[in-house]
């Protein structure tokens, strides 16, 4: 089967940790940034197989769209390319954070609130939501793949079982093991400070054993 069409929206440094990773596999995708002339650098940096388009083309023509852009930009994106979004598998990797008074960073929304649960109330008609990509800082997302002898885990969150595949595959596809730790509703524990993500409880890159552990804990 051929796999559905990505697109990489965002270049900062979690949307290149993703395209970097992805570029080392046999997989033909999308990069748009606002800056274009960024986007087609990149792309002629990673190799053949990837391509660089606007970010309004990028929406249009992948099956999967990658919104590696802030949490606070989210809602925006979602209302304003509702149309060309529609029925596609929408993945996100934000974390509803921003920098302290301390030098750290805070929380922008509810203690038990998350960005997966928020953005999913905002989808396009017939749009899935993946909640992904965004466990790991994007230091660790670039160096720890394609980790051996065991592959470091992407944990995700998924209502639907065809999304669950589609990041299934890309999770590989980057040089890790995805592992769902339930519904949309368990977003949460995969941004920053739950207990799954690195900068969170878990507070590292763990391998597949090591993460069933957790998640069943």
């Amino acid at each position: 089967m051929t796999d559905q069409k990505v697109a990489i929206i965002g270049l900062g440094n979690i949307g290149q940790a993703i395209a970097g990773n992805l570029s080392k596999s046999n997989r033909t995708f999308i990069v748009a940034d606002r800056t274009v002339s960024k986007a087609v650098a990149l792309a002629s940096y990673w190799g053949s197989l990837v391509e660089a388009e606007d970010i309004s083309n990028a929406v249009k023509n992948a099956a999967i769209v990658i919104l590696a852009i802030p949490f606070q930009e989210i809602s925006n994106f979602l209302t304003y390319y509702a149309s060309d979004l529609e029925g596609k598998i929408i993945i996100d990797p934000s974390n509803p954070i921003a920098p302290d008074e301390n030098g750290g960073f805070k929380k922008i929304i509810g203690p038990g609130k998350s960005a997966g649960e928020i953005n999913s109330k905002a989808l396009p008609k017939n749009a899935r939501l993946v909640k992904a990509l965004g466990t790991l800082g994007a230091d660790s997302l670039s160096n720890a793949a394609y980790q051996s002898p065991e592959q470091a885990v992407l944990f995700y969150a998924s209502d639907d079982a065809a999304a669950s595949l589609a990041i299934e595959k890309i999770s590989n596809d980057m040089g890790f093991e995805a592992l769902r730790i339930g519904g949309i509703n368990q977003s949460i524990r995969i941004e920053v400070f739950g207990d799954l993500h690195e900068f969170g409880a878990l507070g590292k890159t763990a391998t597949l054993s090591e993460a069933r552990q957790k998640v069943q804990s």
